[in-house]
């Protein structure tokens, strides 16, 4: 059923739902649009609206043919004494998907294709950041590919530029909190560092990983343990892709923020990569192999968090449920020592298709050890007794030297293999 969004727009049926609310197919003087109506509760935020206005140019400035171009900005006062504001964005109508829902269809992509639609984002990114606005929550649900073209390869935009910072970080107090989606969070600002331009980078790589291989580098359990890994782990190799691409990963992917491409340099690179990527085919590789996890009662009280699942609601399929709320998550941010606390190595090991599921190398591999340690000492601890006993119990000079001698040589010998 048609309705009434403030004097120039009607919206007629959802398209999708986000982490900061519903997106509607609507029609306007010029023709249709997507129109964004917030939660609400979001809505319910006295300061939102002021918000929203204050950062009117801004949303409505960004031009680019790979950003979803915000058109209109609507702040619309209750019906009734006490009720909400209704805010809306209307948004160019992009006929098409969100790379999430590709990304569930084809599973992973061919590198090519990989780097076109990340090339196309980068490109979107450079212009937004030359006009001082970070995204700050770069993911595959707010990528969308318009199909528009036909036979040709979709292009991809960017929507949902400022929304989080609006929406989220004012909201909860930028100080002392960790807002995002867990799985694109930039280490800087797991750690409590202000989100510059590099934060975009690190979570459109991540984003570029994950088409490759199927899966996020630190991804997987709860969101506390995805931090964790965003700040102390390395990303695992990809095999099967060339050299050049894997460098230009790793480099964005870098912990600090300061050795990171720059957007318009992401863009330039990948497109250079190009030529040597077509014809390669979706990497062959098997699920990755979790590690396992800790008990819950050695999780840092601090970081404790509900298991969520990964994949978040496409922003253009029917009004499917909601689960992004449960990606896009709140934390407080972690001090140093619960940072340090967390497993080290890699997140997930890949493996080839085929290869069993092993389990985590690293502690069965520890708990190994350990045994032969355990094994060992209690065989220099029974090896002693005996030559004590030996040795006390000989009673004459000579042999009592002879039966110490002996003893003592079988203790050298048990104790120098089993030393680290």
């Amino acid at each position: 059923m048609a309705r009434n969004i403030g004097s120039r727009y009607t919206v007629h049926r959802v398209l999708g739902r986000g982490s900061a609310g519903t997106v509607w197919l609507g029609e306007g003087p010029q023709g249709p649009v997507a129109i964004k109506l917030l939660r609400e509760d979001l809505a319910a935020d006295p300061d939102l609206a002021e918000r929203f206005a204050h950062e009117r140019h801004a949303l409505l400035g960004l031009e680019h043919r790979n950003i979803v171009a915000v058109r209109d900005l609507l702040i619309e006062e209750g019906t009734e004494p006490g009720a909400p504001h209704e805010i809306a964005l209307v948004m160019d109508l992009v006929r098409g998907c969100d790379l999430r829902s590709h990304l569930e269809r084809e599973r992973r992509l061919a590198p090519a294709r990989a780097a076109a639609i990340v090339a196309d984002v980068a490109g979107g990114l450079a212009v937004a950041h030359a006009a001082g606005i970070v995204h700050r929550d770069v993911k595959p649900e707010n990528i969308l590919l318009d199909l528009s073209a036909g036979e040709g390869a979709p292009t991809a935009l960017l929507t949902d530029f400022g929304v989080a910072k609006l929406v989220d970080e004012p909201r909860h107090g930028g100080r002392g909190g960790v807002v995002g989606t867990p799985d694109y969070m930039a280490p800087e600002i797991v750690e409590g560092l202000p989100p510059r331009a590099a934060v975009d980078i690190y979570a459109l790589v991540t984003v570029l990983y994950e088409l490759l291989a199927g899966f996020t580098p630190f991804g997987g359990g709860h969101p506390g343990a995805v931090l964790r890994r965003q700040v102390t782990e390395t990303a695992d190799r990809l095999p099967g892709i060339p050299r050049e691409l894997w460098e230009l990963i790793q480099q964005c992917l870098a912990k600090a923020p300061a050795s990171r491409l720059r957007a318009a340099e992401l863009a330039s690179r990948l497109r250079e990569l190009m030529p040597a990527l077509e014809g390669l085919p979706p990497l062959a590789i098997g699920d990755p192999v979790p590690e396992a996890e800790a008990p819950a009662a050695e999780e840092p009280a601090a970081l404790a968090a509900p298991a969520a699942a990964r994949a978040a609601v496409p922003l253009v399929r029917g009004a499917a449920p909601d689960s992004e709320r449960e990606t896009h998550t709140r934390m407080r941010v972690p001090d140093a020592e619960e940072l340090a606390g967390g497993a080290h190595g890699t997140a997930r090991t890949i493996r080839t298709p085929g290869e069993p599921r092993a389990g985590s190398a690293r502690h069965s591999a520890a708990a190994r050890r350990k045994r032969r340690l355990a094994v060992t000492a209690a065989a220099v601890v029974g090896v002693g007794a005996i030559g004590g006993w030996l040795l006390f119990s000989g009673g004459g000079g000579d042999s009592g030297d002879t039966g110490g001698g002996g003893p003592s040589a079988s203790v050298e010998e048990d104790e120098g293999p089993s030393s680290p």
